[in-house]
């Protein structure tokens, strides 16, 4: 497991490199969620939150972290990315790895909204594609919304393509316990 981890940890700071969008002030969308979300869901809920830490402290330490103070690192890096480990919730389910990303990416997107509404709102206002945001709540919806939304497709997009060739590794028929 530990193994395993390390790859799939390594994995994702490796896609995260592949951005095919990336926002001003931080977001950007890669694949780099899947193989976290993969081995939560493999492994299980505890292992899938360590896994997701360290994946955020990696994007923290080596990403370029665009951050407003130590409240900002630890809630968009350490915090934000643990919780793509609740996909281990549904661990060995048949259709655990879909559930899973919409859960762990949704429960990203919030700690993302919080961080945006409590730290970021020294932005409003703020003009986005022409519009402008006064309130920093709907600005942190849209905002967070704009790769958080998209990064949550491309790994549904990810985890079906691979579904039939991968489907003893999702319901991890293949570990010995």
């Amino acid at each position: 497991m530990l193994c395993e981890g390390a790859i799939m940890v390594a994995l994702s700071q490796i896609l995260s490199y592949i951005k095919l969008m990336e926002l001003p002030n931080g977001g950007s969308l890669t694949p780099a969620m899947f193989p976290i979300l993969l081995f939560a869901v493999r492994w299980g809920l505890a292992d899938g939150l360590l896994a997701g830490f360290v994946f955020g402290l990696l994007q923290l330490m080596f990403d370029g972290a665009y951050a407003w103070g130590w409240q900002s690192m630890l809630l968009d890096y350490l915090v934000a990315f643990t919780p793509l480990g609740l996909a281990g919730l549904f661990q060995g389910k048949r259709w655990g790895i879909f559930a899973g990303t919409v859960l762990g990416c949704f429960a990203r997107f919030v700690v993302h909204f919080i961080s945006g509404v409590t730290i970021y709102r020294i932005y409003a206002p703020t003009e986005i594609l022409g519009t402008v945001f006064d309130n920093p709540t709907l600005y942190s919806i849209v905002y967070n919304g704009s790769y958080m939304l998209p990064n949550t497709i491309l790994a549904l997009v990810i985890a079906a393509l691979l579904y039939a060739p991968l489907k003893k590794f999702y319901l991890g028929a293949d570990i010995q316990r």
